[in-house]
């Protein structure tokens, strides 16, 4: 089977990479049989033979990952929906309802905690108003 991908080249720490066909069993970096484009990374310069890659492609050459997503942001092939990026978006979406759960139960207990605190200093300080007006009185008496 004839695989579109990507082929290293460059010094240590500045990799750039040819786009090739080359068969599936052979080596990253071996002899491919037709070099159909160019990307660089770090400057996301691309440059694709547009007229080999679809001939390629009609021959029946399966990209791989990265190549289909620079291939789907030239225009050679349609942006298409991968069942892996359904499943993954599905999951972020109910982490981020639960993570919303959670916060509203965490903030719900926060309230519940702050009236239960303000409930108690009330009382504390209702108890005190009492303590104090007994004081006054068990004072007047001993006056009096």
């Amino acid at each position: 089977m004839i695989k579109l991908r990507l082929k290293r080249f460059g010094k240590k720490r500045e990799a750039s990479f040819r786009l090739v066909a080359t068969n599936s069993t052979s080596r990253r970096d071996g002899r491919p049989l037709e070099e159909l484009g160019f990307y660089n990374p770090r400057t996301k310069e691309t440059r694709l033979d547009t007229e080999a890659i679809r001939k390629r492609l009609s021959q029946g050459a399966q990209p791989t990952d990265t190549v289909r997503s620079l291939l789907e942001k030239g225009g050679l092939i349609e942006m298409t929906v991968r069942p892996g990026e359904t499943v993954g978006k599905a999951k972020q979406a109910a982490a981020r309802e639960s993570a919303a759960a959670e916060a509203k139960k965490a903030e719900a207990e926060a309230k519940a905690a702050e009236a239960a605190a303000a409930a108690e200093a009330k009382a504390a300080a209702e108890a005190a108003a009492v303590q104090s007006a007994a004081l006054e009185a068990e004072e007047a008496a001993t006056e009096a």
